[in-house]
């Protein structure tokens, strides 16, 4: 999925094919489920209305069935209405009593099988400011406001309508830049990675708070990367400014190599299911004066030709902060995935040690088809040659729901300390999404291939910039 980026923590790789028979229920990916989340999140609801596999939950034995105003409106606005409103990614919306009501035997049945709201972190570890899931108590009361026959209550207990900007999840943008040229995408076949420089006209240095990538054409879009060029960057000096290119583009084997590889900094990694970043003041991601965005895309096709023009809106911190963001990577190399056929849990390990102290804000773990379980963990040395895992994420991994993972509380980390990632892959019969589970998967690009790339947001002090925190400080 995204450029072949140097692995930046002298990451090592191990990798092998374990079958691992504690592991052999823990297997998520048996949802047999359409390929496109708008798509999903329907087919959630109504393979809910089919299933009398779980038990109601319990409800307090009140004399009075919870109402839509006061009791089941304040839990779609927290927790479902970031998607489902209009604009959005999912297919109906969830704002008005009206909407609600309709689907209310639909909504019970999706948030008692916690299908919905979408969350694939095991709760064996850690704990996350993002995450939408319901407690039981909510669960409850939405089943019991459903079976009650959906009452509306009074409007006066309404909660205040969330402050929405139109087409955003974040604020209302102060800058929206947006790729000059629309891309044209096939109905069919693969298609290269797509990039698009966009220039920023910014005369001063930009700290930004907020920002969110968004597509023209969501359902053609399988990833946005947008890297910061700064003036004084030599990267892809020679492509086209304002204009859709790939790596083929080029006859110059340098450029050729330069569409794949790159040590700019990152300012968003966009997926289905990811989160807009939206940094805690005092800390925000660094734009310099008059730097490029390079935006790079993936593109797959559906059957229907269309054209997407990509865009991002930015929202800049109001003072300039103590922290930056800088988003860091470990991720395998391009020749370490040769996944045989049929194998149902195929490990692969990537870890590294930081150069400098930093603070870990967040995860974006990062696989294909084939991915399975993603764990970030910190690897502690209590005397050679033990060391202890701690585990700080364990996703069991959907493709289809690339979600971004925000610590609750920042964990600081000192120069030194080791980080490991390890990936597990269903290349087997058992994987719904498998493509061929008669082939060897190799690295790549497409969605066919695999990949493995645990992105992590760090905060260091904001004079430090991407090259200089890599600079190991002498013991």
């Amino acid at each position: 999925m995204i450029s072949r980026t140097p692995v930046k923590l002298s990451a090592e790789v191990q990798i092998r094919s374990t079958q691992d028979p504690s592991q052999a229920q823990d297997d998520f990916s048996n949802f047999k489920l359409s390929h496109h989340p708008m798509r999903r999140i329907l087919v959630f609801l109504i393979v809910g209305l089919a299933s009398g596999q779980c038990a109601s939950p319990q409800t307090s034995d009140h004399s009075m069935p919870p109402t839509f105003y006061k009791d089941v409106l304040p839990i779609l606005q927290q927790n479902c209405q970031s998607c489902h409103r209009a604009g959005e990614i999912a297919p109906f919306p969830l704002v008005t009593y009206q909407q609600a009501r309709l689907r209310a035997q639909q909504i019970k049945e999706a948030v008692r099988l916690r299908t919905m709201p979408p969350w694939f972190a095991d709760p064996c570890c850690g704990h996350f400011s993002d995450d939408p899931s319901l407690s039981l108590e909510q669960i409850a009361t939405i089943s019991s406001w459903a079976d009650s026959n959906a009452p509306a209550g009074d409007p006066r207990d309404a909660p205040a309508a969330p402050h929405w900007a139109y087409g955003w999840n974040i604020a209302t943008p102060d800058v929206v830049l947006k790729m000059p040229k629309p891309v044209a995408i096939p109905a069919h076949g693969d298609v290269e990675y797509t990039y698009e420089i966009v220039p920023t006209g910014f005369s001063t240095d930009r700290w930004v708070q907020m920002c969110e990538v968004r597509p023209s054409s969501r359902a053609h879009v399988h990833h946005a990367v947008v890297y910061i060029r700064p003036p004084e960057s030599k990267w892809l000096r020679g492509a086209p400014v304002g204009v859709p290119f790939t790596a083929s583009t080029f006859r110059d084997p340098e450029l050729m190599h330069e569409a794949h590889a790159t040590n700019s900094d990152m300012l968003l990694v966009y997926a289905p299911g990811s989160s807009p970043d939206n940094w805690a003041e005092g800390m925000a991601k660094f734009i310099p004066a008059h730097s490029d965005l390079v935006f790079q895309i993936h593109y797959t096709t559906n059957g229907h030709a269309t054209r997407d023009q990509t865009r991002i809106g930015l929202v800049f911190a109001k003072h300039p902060p103590k922290l930056r963001v800088l988003t860091l990577q470990l991720a395998n190399d391009h020749d370490t995935i040769p996944i045989p056929a049929g194998v149902d849990n195929y490990r692969v390990e990537v870890h590294g040690t930081l150069p400098n102290d930093a603070t870990l804000l967040s995860f974006f773990p990062h696989m294909h088809l084939r991915g399975k379980r993603f764990e970030y963990n910190v690897v502690h040395s209590v005397g050679p040659p033990d060391k202890k895992i701690e585990t700080l994420l364990r996703v069991n991994y959907d493709f289809y729901w690339q979600m971004s993972y925000r610590l609750t509380r920042p964990l600081f980390l000192k120069a030194g300390t080791e980080l490991q990632a390890v990936a597990w892959y269903d290349n087997s019969r058992n994987n719904p999404h498998n493509p061929d589970p008669t082939a060897a998967v190799t690295w790549g690009d497409q969605t066919y291939n695999e990949m493995m790339v645990g992105f992590f947001d760090v905060a260091v002090p904001a004079d430090m910039d991407k090259a200089h925190y890599f600079i190991r400080q002498d013991k």
